[in-house]
């Protein structure tokens, strides 16, 4: 038995390992309208990553502009 949970507990880390190395990005968009009127709109972006990985993507899709400009 200690040796079943030795190997799950391996896989969990490998899969850990994999999402915090390569990311994973949920990009949702939602929008609900009656009769043509907008009533709600919701964007919603997760991302799930390493900060090297994260900063790669905000690289690329250009928040760290965003971010450096002062308030």
């Amino acid at each position: 038995m200690a040796v079943e949970k030795t190997i799950a507990s391996t896989r969990l880390a490998e899969v850990i390992d994999r999402i915090l190395d390569k990311g994973i990005v949920i990009d949702a968009w939602v929008r609900v309208s009656l009769v043509g009127i907008e009533l709600l709109a919701i964007e919603a972006r997760v991302v799930v990553a390493g900060v090297d990985t994260y900063l790669k993507y905000a690289e690329a899709v250009g928040l760290t502009a965003a971010a450096a400009m002062p308030a």
